[in-house]
């Protein structure tokens, strides 16, 4: 059953000392992205290689120049200038084409995690950096997944040190070397024994906290101890009726007021500093959360089943009626102009400009 949950989430998203077989390779020049350029009001962003019912826009990130950039499932990595998207795959450098994390460090480098480990693109190539692992680490035995290098997150804290959280568990990288960080040993693990965190959260006063889908609750790191948190469990109404509540967590953001947000397949919580407060379908959520964002308004915004909007004090919800086509949310990215991109199921990319969502993939092509 357990490998059961694994394959179903794989379907629906988706390393020493610096550069240890490091690989290189100059980007061909910028003639592909014109191919995916169409003749419409709008640039679009054309699947090329994989199935149109199959993979997401896992994640979004604009760089310090104002570039836009999704990860994708299967679909690589694209970027988009303002005026066209380039498409980047294998045969341009990436090590994997799917494309789960995506991070921009204080240099201007981007790191992308995926299914064969990472890599980062100074600009103008792609090294690809792999994490050597101990050698009392316990080997993967989940038949499908057993020679994947998965990278779930990828977060620089305050101290400028980057976190990996991988396949393999958590690894600390200080420019020089790798240091493993061990979370919840012993516990069963996700699509390994040894994967116990999928996402990562700094919040303001330096403390790194950590979920995964077979924790209970969340682990935070105050730099000297790592403490376990028990949350309340939350049960979707409509989602999977039959299942136990949700008691793990994935932390997501600290919003402007200091309260840290988490979310699971039940719903959302909200922590204060000293109580959780939970939100779920009948507090107006759209049920399964993904992503949490802030925008520069303050409001939060929650995807997932479709995406919710949050000002303070109630919920709003967008359906297919408002221009949101696939309710299947992954990934939502409010650029410098106030626009939110969010990232669905079948690679499915809309602009929300506050009034109208707008289709920015193209349909399918062989």
């Amino acid at each position: 059953m357990k490998y059961l949950h694994v394959l179903t989430f794989m379907a629906m998203v988706i390393f020493g000392t610096a550069c240890n077989g490091s690989v290189e390779k100059e980007l061909p020049k910028e003639k592909s992205s014109e191919s995916n350029i169409l003749p419409d009001e709008y640039p679009k962003l054309l699947r090329t290689i994989g199935h149109p019912r199959f993979g997401s826009i896992n994640c979004g990130l604009q760089d310090k120049e104002g570039n836009l950039w999704f990860g994708t499932t299967s679909e690589g990595l694209y970027k988009y200038d303002g005026k066209s998207f380039r498409q980047f795959l294998i045969a341009d450098g990436l090590n994997s084409n799917d494309v789960t994390s995506i991070m921009e460090d204080k240099e201007g480098n981007i790191w992308i995690g995926g299914e064969a480990g990472f890599c980062f693109f100074d600009g103008k190539t792609f090294s690809k950096i792999s994490i050597p692992l101990p050698k009392n680490l316990p080997p993967n035995d989940n038949p499908p997944y057993s020679k994947s290098k998965w990278v779930f997150d990828i977060m620089q804290v305050k101290s400028g040190k980057i976190w990996f959280a991988t396949i393999d568990g958590v690894f600390i990288y200080d420019g020089k070397s790798f240091t493993h960080f061990i979370v919840n040993e012993g516990a069963p693990g996700y699509v390994s024994t040894n994967n116990n965190v999928e996402r990562m959260l700094e919040d303001k006063e330096g403390n790194i906290w950590l979920g995964g889908r077979t924790n209970t609750g969340v682990y935070r790191y105050d730099g000297k101890s790592l403490v376990h948190v028990i949350i309340e469990e939350l049960r979707p109404i409509h989602y999977d009726p039959d299942r136990l509540n949700y008691d793990w967590a994935w932390p997501q953001l600290q919003d402007k007021n200091g309260n840290i947000w988490f979310s699971n397949w039940g719903g959302a919580y909200r922590y204060d500093g000293k109580s959780y407060t939970s939100f779920s379908e009948k507090d107006g959520l759209s049920g399964i959360v993904t992503r949490i964002i802030e925008d520069t308004r303050g409001n939060l915004w929650f995807g997932g089943d479709g995406i919710s909007h949050f000002d303070g004090k109630s919920f709003t919800r967008f359906t297919t009626k408002d221009g949101l086509i696939d309710q299947g949310v992954w990934s939502i990215l409010e650029d410098k102009a106030g626009n939110l991109w969010i990232g669905t199921r079948e690679t499915g990319l809309y602009l929300y400009d506050g009034k109208t969502f707008i289709n920015y993939t193209e349909e399918y092509k062989r």
